[in-house]
């Protein structure tokens, strides 16, 4: 194991990544974790290696991706452009609260791969949201423009390449981040790594086992059975009901949008299809990247193509009559109910909403708007709210959350804007001045301090400061504060 300084060997030895295979080895390394040369001292890592460990083999890394797009506005008026779908804390978290569906995804991932890299892919509009619900524990690749899955999934593998210095061996595996499935799903996702470890394939699918003929999703048609996997012979998408229930007796699965492949394999087609650069240039281009989906891309044109089935809970919880499903008959929010059947209230104001009499109804009331609809007709309030001109009243950020209570527009034009602002304990929320309005705050509750213009203020029940020109405003919350945000707009 020793090499001179500056020879090929010892450069080779520098940047190979190594698996510790033995204990009786320094204190916070562990069997079967990977670590760099370059983490211990040279001499002390090989003199160590010479005394205690049987094997040292190069290591191989598994980098997650998480796709996280679109604007669920089939869940208005929960979800609308920012506030998609995967960010509502709606279902049940088993210990009494709630939770997202990016942050079910998250738990349920953690408890399959807990140490393994997480990217997870997504427009600039979503970035402080995922960093509200997850903080630190993922990185984030902001596409700046949306370009469909396969561009999505070029760019957040060269910034694996080229930022985090990831091998062509390195394993990545693509989930959407908004999968409603039980725990062995991601089990599957783990056959699903071990079978591009093993060379079984250049890429692994998981197929969906089918509840229904649907028309709605692609179909995988099997060709050879093997022990680990099912060797995939040709896809099919969205066909007719009589030709998916053909395909189901023939034993095709559908396609959940999963996928398994090499790093190396993934770059050499990005290579090829779209050029070599490194992750800044990629972003610089990206607008002007074809728009194609990672199927049409790559999985339909791969020579080498497998799936392994998953037989389990799966769901697509983009519309009302499924997510109702999932909050259960007690729904959310202050409601008062009488002589109702089969009524899910989705309630957010913190005003009571009261039905009567009614069957098969969703009613959701938020500061975007109120919904009431059948349940079985629900899916066609996307094209209604498509028509709708206001903007989100409703903000999720990495401080707390902002709410728009009064808005008033002349002219399409902004005349003044009234907001409640909660800034949760040990959070920084700072405003910059904008010569377009002028702003007076009016705190409500909490403690922490406010500071403006270099003027320091202690938060207490009634505090007011109004924004002079020029000047900046940093809060600081030491407990929780809810203060009132008046905007008045420049005539």
């Amino acid at each position: 194991m020793r090499a001179m300084k500056g020879t090929p060997a010892a450069r080779a030895i520098k940047n190979t990544r190594y698996f510790i295979t033995e204990a009786m080895i320094p204190r916070g390394l562990n069997p079967g974790k990977s670590i760099f040369h370059t983490d211990y001292n040279s001499s002390h890592f090989f003199r160590l290696s010479l005394s205690h460990f049987t094997v040292i083999i190069p290591g191989m890394d598994t980098h997650i991706i998480l796709l996280s797009g679109g604007s669920g506005k089939r869940l208005w008026p929960l979800s609308n452009d920012i506030r998609s779908k995967q960010f509502l804390s709606v279902l049940p978290n088993g210990q009494g609260g709630f939770e997202s569906m990016v942050q079910r995804v998250h738990r349920q991932l953690r408890g399959e791969f807990p140490h393994e890299r997480v990217v997870i892919a997504t427009g600039a509009a979503q970035k402080e949201q995922i960093e509200a619900q997850l903080g630190s524990s993922v990185s984030i690749v902001c596409e700046p423009a949306r370009r469909d899955t396969f561009p999505a999934i070029a760019l957040s593998c060269t910034y694996l390449e080229d930022v985090c210095r990831g091998n062509a061996d390195d394993v990545v595996l693509v989930l959407p981040v908004d999968a409603y499935a039980d725990q062995h799903y991601f089990s599957i996702v783990r056959r699903m790594q071990e079978a591009v470890e093993n060379r079984n394939a250049d890429i692994v699918l998981m197929g969906i086992t089918p509840t229904s003929p649907s028309s709605r999703f692609g179909y995988m048609l099997p060709g050879l059975h093997q022990d680990t996997h099912i060797v995939i012979d040709r896809f099919v998408e969205k066909p007719s009901v009589s030709d998916a229930e053909r395909f189901i007796a023939e034993g095709a699965c559908w396609n959940g949008g999963v996928f398994a492949f090499r790093l190396g394999y993934l770059m050499d087609i990005v290579r090829t299809r779209i050029g070599s650069y490194p992750f800044d240039a990629m972003l610089d281009r990206y607008a002007n990247l074809d728009r194609i989906s990672f199927d049409y891309a790559v999985v339909e044109n791969a020579q080498s193509v497998a799936m392994i089935p998953y037989d389990g809970t799966w769901r697509d919880l983009g519309t009302w009559d499924m997510l109702v499903g999932e909050i259960g008959s007690c729904g959310l929010g202050p409601q008062v109910h009488h002589d109702t059947e089969k009524t899910v209230v989705v309630n957010e104001l913190t005003i009571p909403v009261v039905a009567v009499g009614t069957d098969r109804l969703v009613i959701a009331a938020t500061a975007d708007g109120i919904l009431v609809s059948d349940l079985q007709k629900s899916a066609q309030v996307k094209p209604i709210v498509d028509t709708l001109t206001d903007a989100p009243r409703h903000m999720q950020h990495t401080w707390g959350t902002s709410t728009v209570v009064e808005r008033k527009i002349e002219s399409d034009r902004m005349v003044h804007e009234v907001s409640i602002v909660r800034i949760e304990a040990t959070q920084t929320l700072s405003l910059e001045p904008d010569p377009l309005f002028s702003r007076t705050l009016v705190v409500l509750e909490g403690s922490g301090t406010i500071t403006c213009d270099s003027s320091i203020k202690p938060i207490i029940a009634g505090t007011s400061v109004s924004q002079t020109q020029g000047a900046s405003i940093q809060i600081e919350a030491k407990e929780r504060v809810v203060l009132v945000e008046s905007l008045i707009f420049a005539p």
